[in-house]
């Protein structure tokens, strides 16, 4: 059985990932996410932060690996925020579906998961008893997510909660519940005696009941099973006075021996109790089979909406607006308030917000004053844009963006021991095997590219390569300084009604304050570095 929670047809994670998903990692700071979405946030009862838990190791691990696989259609999308969104009102559920999920792996690996299949030729007896335990474990929290989504079945709005909870019915019925308890209670006998005060005093014990014909030479033939359960019998101590006793009841009985005295009969006892069981066992040895993965696929499903759950929290804490993204045209880009949600998380803000509307526009160039939030804002669209393409709400008001799941970062890299070349021949490889990977629809996101070189030299590279770029459909955000390039292109498309370049630029108002605000604007022949100088100059003279 498949739980069928991250796509609609699948529980596998078949798309391939990002071409380079450890720089889009890196350049968008998204280890802090990850991070984020691995803590819960504990409440006060008056509702305010009381703390933040520990991260959990395989939530952050399920995040990173799901948000780095994107979604490739509109209906995908709008699947996993259907789901999201059943969460996000019945946070309980996915935390309950999490830890059932955890508790089963945990228990399961705890009775040899792995190393105790590969017994069945070296101990079977082991390896029959350690079935009936599995079978009892997945029979017992596979009702227990059943009534967990029957409970909540009138609020599920979603097409993937609903079908489980109807494939959990189908396959998992209360009748085939039923007949699993049933074997389970007859074999209970076979896992093992339970002579503990909590017990009562009581063992269990089995009562088999053959049928068999009798040929020439007392052979049996025609042998059935009639019956076989388990009975709860007053524990005696072996050699103690009333098991004598006992045993000496039993041997005036007609017809009947004693196991215990006989070996040769003991160890046929024995073998005719593992053969029933195993029988028995193997008539539900498909229910492994069907709901044996089930609960890994559950385990890794539950931890991604568990961290998406996590990180609204998070979003909460510091008054962020969240939305769920619309999926829109290539050549559309709307958003309201759109924050960068991993500075908030690491520097504990609520940021400024952008609003940004461009239609029909494939190049996106921003310039402007130094330290006025232009690469902010460069992250906080591929942030946006990741996590729509994993089905999760962004850190705005509203977001809407078409798919690329052919999405590239192009970020400045400080030089490192790890560069074997120039700084400018490292960002020309790299940029070489984004364009070798490009596909149908890419998205570069560029900030500061070609800034290692002269301003002169930087412009032409750029020019050229997204031009380029451009005219092959590809579409483009650039955070840039080279001044020559940015004006260039502003030259070439001013005045032409059908340009498909938006310019932006980061304010500046008198006196050199930064709002963190991008607006339209034509670039400029500075980036205000003068501004930068005169304030920390002021600085140091207040601090002398």
């Amino acid at each position: 059985m498949n739980s069928f929670l991250l796509y609609e047809k699948t529980d596998k994670l078949m798309d391939p990932p990002y071409f380079d998903a450890k720089s889009i990692i890196q350049d968008l700071g998204l280890k802090a996410l990850f991070l984020a979405a691995a803590k819960e946030v504990i409440y006060e009862e008056s509702g305010q932060v009381k703390k933040i838990g520990k991260e959990d190791l395989y939530i952050q691990d399920s995040m990173r690996k799901i948000m780095m696989i994107p979604l490739r259609t509109k209906e995908e999308i709008r699947y996993r925020q259907e789901i999201l969104g059943d969460f996000l009102r019945h946070e309980e559920l996915i935390r309950a579906l999490y830890e059932i999920s955890s508790k089963v792996l945990s228990d399961w690996n705890k009775l040899g998961r792995g190393v105790m299949e590969k017994m069945s030729n070296s101990n079977p007896t082991a390896k029959l008893i350690n079935d009936i335990r599995v079978i009892a474990l997945l029979s017992e929290n596979l009702r227990k997510v059943r009534d967990l989504l029957d409970e909540n079945k009138e609020d599920l709005r979603s097409n993937g909660l609903r079908s489980l909870l109807r494939r959990l019915k189908e396959e998992f019925s209360e009748e085939r519940e039923a007949y699993v308890q049933k074997i389970l209670s007859d074999v209970d006998f076979y896992v093992g005696d339970r002579e503990t005060e909590e017990f009562g005093g009581l063992v269990v014990r089995p009562k088999i009941i053959l049928e068999c014909g009798m040929e020439e030479g007392l052979k049996f033939s025609s042998l059935r099973l009639q019956e076989v359960s388990s009975v709860n019998k007053k524990f005696y101590k072996p050699g103690g006075t009333i098991h004598k006793l006992q045993e000496y009841k039993n041997s005036k009985i007609p017809d009947s021996f004693s196991t215990i005295k006989e070996t040769a009969i003991r160890d046929q006892t024995a073998q005719l109790e593992y053969e029933i069981v195993a029988y028995l066992i193997g008539s539900m040895a498909s229910m492994v089979a069907d709901f044996g993965s089930f609960f890994d696929q559950l385990h890794l499903q539950s931890a991604f909406y568990l961290g998406a759950i996590n990180l609204k929290h998070q979003m909460k804490r510091f008054n962020l607006e969240y939305c769920f993204p619309r999926v829109c045209e290539k050549d559309e880009l709307a958003f309201c308030e759109l924050k960068e949600f991993v500075m908030c998380l690491e520097q504990r803000v609520n940021a400024v917000g952008n609003t940004c509307k461009m239609e029909h526009k494939m190049l996106l160039i921003v310039t402007g004053a130094n330290q006025g939030g232009k690469s902010t804002f460069l992250r906080s669209i591929g942030i946006a844009q990741v996590m729509m393409q994993s089905g999760l709400m962004v850190a705005a008001e509203s977001f809407e963006s078409a798919i690329f799941p052919d999405l590239f970062t192009h970020f400045t890299r400080r030089e490192d021991s790890e560069m074997n070349s120039g700084r400018l021949d490292e960002e020309l490889r790299r940029m070489n095997q984004i364009i070798e990977n490009l596909g149908e629809r890419s998205l570069i996101l560029l900030n500061e590219s070609f800034a290692t070189t002269t301003e002169k030299e930087g412009s032409v590279i750029a020019y050229d390569i997204i031009k380029a770029l451009n005219e092959k459909g590809v579409k483009i955000l650039t955070v840039t300084h080279l001044l020559s390039f940015a004006q260039r292109e502003y030259q070439e498309s001013e005045g032409d009604p059908e340009s498909d370049i938006e310019f932006l630029s980061a304010e500046r108002k008198a006196g050199g304050v930064r709002t963190f605000k991008m607006i339209q604007h034509a670039p400029e022949l500075t980036s205000f570095g003068l501004d930068l100088y005169e304030d920390i100059v002021e600085r140091k003279g207040n601090e002398k």
